[in-house]
């Protein structure tokens, strides 16, 4: 890996330069998709009788993500390790993300030795729901979506003959088909109604009270 330092208000040894070629290489086992360390070396002058300080930023570059990684000390070979230690952490931290992601990766996937899709809340259709759509009992309705009176919640009607039957004998009839509602016509009111399942074995009827239109009435 080729390793690059400049110095801003400092001198860079050749000891430094060795020290960091050392960590460069350090550094590319663990990067092995890095080509370059960027290293660079600033000198703080501080007053009131403080220790100047040397600030190393190293940026790692490569076919990988960017990695940066700095630290501060009066001594520039502290330094110089606390921004390596940084550096590393984070490259560590990068490759950690990546076997995650492998071993737990988000979205659907698909098991091959069960069939079964992980990862996405979707249940797949019965063959009961297959062989519906297969045979037209649940139609498959396409639509001009450009159309103004497109719409694309399709609604399935069913006509059935009117049959005339006490409300006892229409909850009979429900519980035979395993519905939760029933339609029929009240035998004792002639008006169009429904009986429907409550909680427990409580049951409920609806009833519409059919008059002749205000229209019929005045021909007559």
């Amino acid at each position: 890996m080729e390793t690059s330092i400049v110095g801003v208000g400092v001198g860079i040894s050749d000891r430094f330069r060795e020290v960091a070629d050392e960590k460069a290489e350090r550094i590319s086992k663990l990067a092995t998709r890095a080509e370059r360390l960027d290293v660079k070396v600033t000198h703080h002058s501080n007053r009131q009788g403080r220790m100047d300080d040397e600030t190393v930023e190293l940026t790692l570059n490569g076919r990988g993500p960017l990695v940066r990684a700095e630290a501060t000390d009066p001594d520039k070979f502290v330094a110089l390790d606390l921004a390596v230690d940084k550096l590393m952490e984070q490259v560590r931290r990068a490759k950690r993300k990546r076997l995650d992601g492998r071993h737990d990766a988000r979205g659907a996937h698909l098991d091959k030795n069960t069939g079964a899709l992980h990862g996405i809340d979707v249940r797949p259709a019965s063959a009961d729901v297959l062989r519906a759509v297969k045979t037209g009992e649940i139609p498959i309705i396409t639509g001009n979506e450009e159309e103004e009176d497109y719409t694309p919640v399709v609604i399935r009607t069913k006509q059935f003959g009117a049959e005339w039957m006490s409300v006892e004998e229409a909850v009979d009839r429900m519980e035979l088909v395993g519905h939760d509602f029933f339609l029929f016509v009240d035998a004792r009111t002639d008006h169009p109604s429904v009986v429907y399942r409550r909680k427990g074995w409580d049951y409920g009827v609806i009833s519409l009270k059919t008059n002749a239109p205000p229209e019929a009435v005045a021909a007559s």
